[in-house]
Parts: structure tokens; sequence; C-alpha cells
């Protein structure tokens, strides 16, 4: 459904902040003196545009409250700089976190803004060597940067890509590491890992999460304690802003996000896991 106004109020679009953290997430605030489940993630999990994203759903059907503590355009680095969220995990019955994408998070390359991690703070020098061409005085955000360096030297940029790799998998791992109770890897996209780096690019940098591929997953799943994948078909995909609501002026950004279809995808394959673990 568009509309050009929206009430984000009706739409559920409350959000909160948790202990000491400055962050606001996306409500409704879970009563967190019962027992509950943890949600970290980026985007999808926080279900932009999305008036009830699947953590609400599993809310429902575990009759627990399901804390959403995704945040728009989260990387590892997010979670790893909260040490109040990590405290929440630690309460909590299961963790669920939705793997993000490579793109955004610091490494040996350039810098990220610490919360948000899609923000492109500095090249360090070994990325200034080499491009040296590449004036970054202008560049801002992560996937600017990404699309300009492919641009000027694809055999380049696979070494940034191999880079961010490594970084991820060494970043997850921290992550999984710090959270002391039951964990969830969840892969919720179009297509299964093995094929995340296939020719069906978005901006020509490839489908979310971003340069995240099966040996990368296989690298830290033995560390969660479930993995959950949810391949979802092309064409739910492409219908999912049907179910979404979002100005005109968001129809493109729209288009791009998961929708309800997915999120109930997710719910569905999720929910008997999560039964399991509580």
């Amino acid at each position: 459904m568009k509309h050009d106004r929206i009430d984000r109020g009706s739409l559920d679009y409350s959000l909160y902040r948790h202990g000491k953290s400055q962050t606001r997430f996306r409500g409704p605030r879970p009563d967190l003196r019962r027992s509950y489940c943890a949600f970290l993630g980026g985007t999808e999990t926080f279900g932009k545009y999305i008036p009830f994203p699947f953590t609400q759903h599993l809310q429902r059907r575990l009759h627990m409250p399901c804390a959403n503590f995704s945040v728009i355009n989260a990387g590892v680095d997010f979670y790893l700089n909260d040490p109040s969220v990590l405290m929440a995990t630690t309460e909590a019955k299961v963790t669920v976190i939705g793997i993000m994408g490579a793109q955004n998070l610091s490494n040996r390359f350039y810098k990220v803004h610490p919360r948000r991690n899609d923000r492109f703070i500095a090249p360090s020098k070994i990325l200034q060597t080499l491009y040296k061409e590449v004036d970054f005085t202008d560049i801002h955000f992560t996937g600017h940067l990404l699309q300009k360096l492919a641009e000027k030297n694809p055999i380049r940029f696979d070494i940034v890509v191999e880079e961010l790799k490594i970084a991820w998998i060494a970043r997850m791992t921290s992550l999984l590491g710090r959270i002391k109770g039951k964990t969830v890897l969840l892969w919720a996209a179009d297509h299964p890992p093995a094929d995340s780096l296939g020719l069906a690019a978005v901006d020509g940098m490839g489908p979310d999460p971003m340069f995240v591929d099966q040996a990368m997953v296989d690298a830290i799943s033995p560390m969660a304690t479930e993995v959950v994948e949810c391949v979802v078909d092309r064409r739910a995909h492409d219908a999912a802003a049907k179910g979404m609501v979002y100005s005109m002026d968001e129809a493109g950004t729209a288009r791009l996000m998961p929708g309800p279809e997915i999120h109930q995808a997710v719910t569905d394959k999720l929910g008997p896991v999560l039964e399991r673990m509580v």
C-alpha cells in the first residue's frame, strides 16, 4: 500500500532505547523482565516499510517478547561496539543473528563509522596506495566507495573484496564468541550462499548480504547453535511492495527491500527452530 503521507505511529514504528545505548531500535518496546529472544541484524531484520516484520510474527507464535535490536544498514561492527546490546543477548533465551553483508565494517582498507556502519570515514594508507587515482574526499558512504573502486579497477577491487571477507569472518567469530547463550545464524535472501556472488548483481556490487558466500558461512557456523537458511523465490521479492507502506518518493528503495511475503517465509522457517530451542 502506498501513501503520500504516512502515520508512522499507526504502523507501529515506535522506537525504544535500551540501557545506556544511544541507538533507537524499532518497537514495540519489549518487556525484558520476562524470558525473551533477541534479534540482531541489518535492514532486512529491522523490517523497513513493513508494518509487522518477522520478529513480531514470531513474538505472537512463541508467546514471548522478541527484542528487535536490528539497525538499518548495520554491519557486524555495530554490535561489537555496543556493550548494552551484547549484555541483552546474555539474558536472552536465544539470540538470532541475521547475516549481514561484509561491506559495512572497518578493515585494512577503510574505516566506517562505529555506529552508522554504512558511513565511510576514511581510507587507509594501503587503499590510497592501491588506488592512487581515486579522490576520496567526496565519498561518504561505503556503497559509493566500493562502486567507485570496482569501476576504476576490477582486478584491484578483488583484493579489497578478499580483505572484506577476511574481516567479516574475524568479526563474526568475535561476535559469536561474545554471545554466551544459544545462537541462530539466519540466512534470509533470494539466493543460497553459494550463489551470493553470482551475476544477479544489485548496482553491480552483488546481492545482499553483500560479498558473503558459502565458505564464509561455513567458517562461522560451528560457533552457532543452529543455522537456518531461508531462500525466498525472487518472484515473491518482486511482488513484495504490495504489502509495504512507503511514501511515493521511497518507492524505488522500497522495491529493493524484503516485503511481507518474505517476512512470513522467515517466520515459517525460523518458528519451529525457536520453539524447539526455547
